[in-house]
């Protein structure tokens, strides 16, 4: 994501769902032009073709190789398209868990296809991962325990509302986590970021899932972001955006490919 030998990014947008907007190709086009490091997430396996032609020369957009846990119910069986195409990519997201009142029946099967996840992520080793974990953060954090240890593949957690207890668990296993607009106007979640070590934080939109005036946000807005964590920093924006380059550089550095 940042081993692009020119123009370095001015903003980490670390989980972003483009083929969910209408304009997926031009908003790749606008993630270079703006220069915002972006991870492409996925929520399904048969995604990671057309994604990975449609950014194969772009210089800041990188795909994850996904299974959404909210998807488990009725595609549990692409876990084996999923290990199929995992050579082919460092990057692995949307995987996880969700024990959300609508996908909790499809628990026992998010279980099943997160540990297979997991298992095959250890096993090619250098994966990074952005990890889903609504409602379910201790049991994510055994899975990872118990799956991925920390020199198989790297873990960041998106969109992380778990406990204090287990946000710092979650770092003592190395985890980063990743930062969105919402999260950081939520009085209890701010609480949360501001205890966190500030050399595990990464930026995320989660676009088009998080909306500003009634529109899906896009990656360049992530600068938005930016500034709500600067503020609860207390750091200049420029500074923030600096460090949270610097995070990703360090994510990938000790996720060696």
């Amino acid at each position: 994501m940042t081993n692009a030998r020119r123009e370095p990014p001015n903003w980490v947008d670390f989980h972003c769902h483009l083929d969910l907007y209408p304009d997926h190709a031009a908003l790749i086009a606008e993630c270079d032009r703006e220069r915002v490091a972006t991870l492409a997430v996925t929520t399904t396996p048969k995604a990671w073709p057309r994604n990975c032609e449609l950014s194969a020369t772009s210089v800041h957009v990188r795909v994850a190789l996904g299974l959404h846990p909210q998807l488990v119910a009725e595609r549990e069986a692409e876990v084996s398209l999923f290990e199929r195409y995992l050579a082919e990519t460092r990057y692995v997201g949307e995987v996880g868990l969700d024990a959300g009142p609508r996908f909790y029946r499809s628990f026992a099967a998010q279980e099943r296809v997160f540990d297979r996840v997991l298992r095959a992520c250890a096993e090619h080793g250098g994966k990074v991962l952005t990890v889903h974990s609504v409602r379910a953060a201790g049991k994510v954090l055994a899975q990872i325990e118990r799956s991925l240890p920390a020199d198989r593949g790297r873990v960041v957690l998106h969109w992380f509302t778990g406990t204090a207890a287990e946000a710092r668990r979650a770092v003592a296993l190395g985890c980063f986590f990743s930062v969105n607009a919402e999260m950081l106007r939520s009085p209890k979640h701010r609480q949360l970021l501001a205890a966190l070590p500030a050399d595990r934080l990464l930026t995320e939109t989660d676009g088009p899932f998080v909306e500003r005036d009634g529109r899906p946000v896009r990656p360049k807005e992530v600068a938005d972001t930016v500034a709500l964590l600067a503020t609860l920093r207390g750091e200049s924006t420029a500074a923030t955006a600096q460090a949270v380059i610097v995070n990703l550089r360090t994510l990938l550095v000790k996720t060696p490919a």
